[in-house]
């Protein structure tokens, strides 16, 4: 399976941002009224320049306690995130999530601009339905329909 179908399978492909200078509570705000695990940070809504994950701000407040919920996103996000193209498999997806021990991959396009945001959550529901309908097919064949 291709990321271009994963995203095609989301019921939305919008990309959840921040810009570099928001607060981290700002974000943990965010993040909690969306319902999301991730968020993007990107001064203009193309190129990830960074993300922030929930286990980002919780290790932030284990060090530094309430204190870092007034810094900026940009001094707790990981810089140059990992990224994925739109014809890389989800064999690809699983394969960096689990080498690089993160949950969420910005989907770029050929040109480098931004198209998406795929968690682990969505490869894995989208890998599950792909073997339900080849489970079925040959559920199908076996018993002659």
């Amino acid at each position: 399976m291709r990321v271009q179908q994963i995203l095609q399978s989301k019921a939305t492909t919008d990309v959840v941002t921040v810009a570099p200078g928001s607060s981290v509570e700002e974000t943990a705000k965010l993040l909690s009224s969306r319902r999301i695990g991730a968020v993007i940070v990107s001064t203009n809504g193309d190129r990830a320049e960074g993300i922030v994950s929930e286990r980002d701000i919780v290790r932030e407040l284990g060090s530094k306690g309430a204190s870092c919920m007034g810094q900026t996103v940009d001094t707790i996000m990981t810089a140059n995130p990992i990224s994925c193209g739109l014809e890389d498999s989800s064999d690809d997806l699983f394969r960096k999530m689990t080498e690089g021990r993160f949950r969420h991959l910005p989907v770029v396009d050929a040109d480098g601009k931004m198209v998406g945001l795929l968690s682990i959550g969505d490869v894995v529901k989208t890998q599950l339905a792909h073997l339900e309908m080849e489970k079925d097919a040959l559920q199908g064949m076996i018993m002659g329909f």
